[in-house]
């Protein structure tokens, strides 16, 4: 009897050995994943021009097209109340492809609901983001995807992205899963969306780009997405070896490194749109434009003030510096492009002085871990203050496409490499 039990153990013992082995191979043998987010966008609280009216969001239906850089077999969503003062429920969040990127009709095929610790709704907290259950989702790079959520009562207060250069969608009722919507209201901002994840490879990672319009996109074709970060995730898309990497664009139209302005100034921002987003291994800074052209625009302002402003700024270039080192994070130096003869920030001889001294700065060796000189790729070389007439949106402060392409295309894709 002893002999037959011990012979039952040894058998038992055998058996497990042989299945925690095949375990143990198939789980060398299966690809490692990694998230990273593949579209993102900075939150704040809407101007009130730029507000959707409560009435118009409460039982109603929103779908909004976001257009991803990097692709993935299994994605997830985040939800986002981070400015609101209340909970919000969504009844219901889906996903789904849709036919056009200027439209409000999706292949209805590939509509799937999302879920939230495995149900269909969820409740956000007051400043908080959810992020969905992960789900078996594959979407391809440089592809576009409609998120499309259903709210009982409106946020309080909405958090949004104003400059999505995208068009929304919503109508009442819950219509999360209809093929299209009829007659739709529409508005060109996002809201309540702030990241889509996906799975992949070892070595993936993302770009983060802090900027302000010209960043976000200012005087780019709506729907066409031809943002210069745009232009950058398309080129990433042509090499093996970059194709894993993806760009999340964190501009804010009228940001500020320094103060708050169209939404919270960068150093403020810098925790959630930097380092909380998955993956992010490089950093391009690209703001500033908007802190010098705010001093333009004071009366009395003396040679002190102006050399206090680019002593602040520097400041805040090094903090932002320092804390993305701290977290394992490259950061690249986008020197700040011309605004002679802008007709909102009218700068003068001082102004131009204080561009100047800046782009030195990040210029300089010891600073940033590389230098992306926007301004040489997109003055004017007979008027060095001013842009390119052929590169200029017409405001002489923001690129049009052609700037943007211009831009995007000039930053060395070498500086991503693993």
């Amino acid at each position: 009897m002893k002999i037959a039990r011990n012979h039952r153990i040894f058998l038992f013992l055998s058996i497990a050995f042989v299945v925690t082995s095949a375990r143990s191979e198939a789980q060398k043998s299966a690809p490692l994943q990694v998230w990273i987010a593949t579209w993102g966008a900075s939150q704040q609280i809407p101007e009130p021009r730029n507000i959707l009216p409560p009435a118009d969001l409460r039982d109603a239906t929103v779908r909004q097209i976001f257009h991803l850089s990097v692709g993935g077999a299994t994605l997830r969503v985040h939800i986002t109340n981070a400015f609101g003062s209340v909970p919000l429920y969504f009844t219901s969040v889906h996903v789904a492809r849709p036919l056009a990127a200027d439209a409000p009709a999706i292949d209805p095929a590939s509509d799937r609901a999302l879920t939230f610790a495995g149900a269909s709704d969820v409740t956000v907290p007051a400043g908080a983001d959810v992020v969905s259950d992960p789900i078996a989702y594959s979407v391809a790079p440089l592809s576009n995807l409609a998120v499309t959520v259903h709210l009982d009562e409106p946020p309080a207060p909405e958090t949004s992205h104003p400059g999505s250069r995208a068009t929304t969608y919503y109508v009442h009722g819950d219509q999360v899963s209809a093929p299209t919507l009829q007659n739709p209201g529409t508005i060109e901002h996002w809201y309540q969306v702030s990241e889509i994840d996906v799975q992949a490879a070892p070595g993936a990672g993302v770009i983060a780009a802090l900027g302000d319009s010209i960043t976000d996109g200012h005087a780019t074709t709506t729907n066409g997405n031809d943002r210069w970060t745009d232009v950058l995730a398309a080129r990433l898309q042509q090499s093996v070896a970059t194709k894993n990497i993806a760009v999340l664009n964190d501009g804010i139209g009228g940001n500020h490194l320094l103060i708050d302005g169209l939404g919270p100034n960068a150093l403020a921002r810098f925790d959630r749109d930097v380092l909380a987003p998955d993956g992010v291994r490089w950093l391009i800074v690209f703001e500033a434009i908007n802190d010098l052209g705010g001093l333009a625009r004071e009366p009395n302002v003396t040679p002190a003030d102006h050399a206090a402003l680019v002593q602040r700024i520097i400041l805040a270039y090094q903090q932002i510096i320092d804390r993305a080192h701290a977290h394992g994070i490259r950061v690249y130096g986008a020197t700040i492009t011309p605004d002679g003869g802008s007709d909102y920030y009218h700068p003068d001889a001082q102004s131009e002085a204080d561009r100047k001294a800046v782009n030195d700065w990040i210029r300089a060796p010891g600073h940033f871990d590389a230098v992306l000189d926007f301004d040489q790729v997109v003055r004017d070389p007979q008027q060095p203050d001013r842009m390119l007439p052929a590169y200029d949106s017409g405001d002489h402060l923001h690129p049009g496409p052609a700037g943007y392409r211009a831009i995007g295309n000039s930053i060395p894709l070498s500086l991503f490499s693993r």
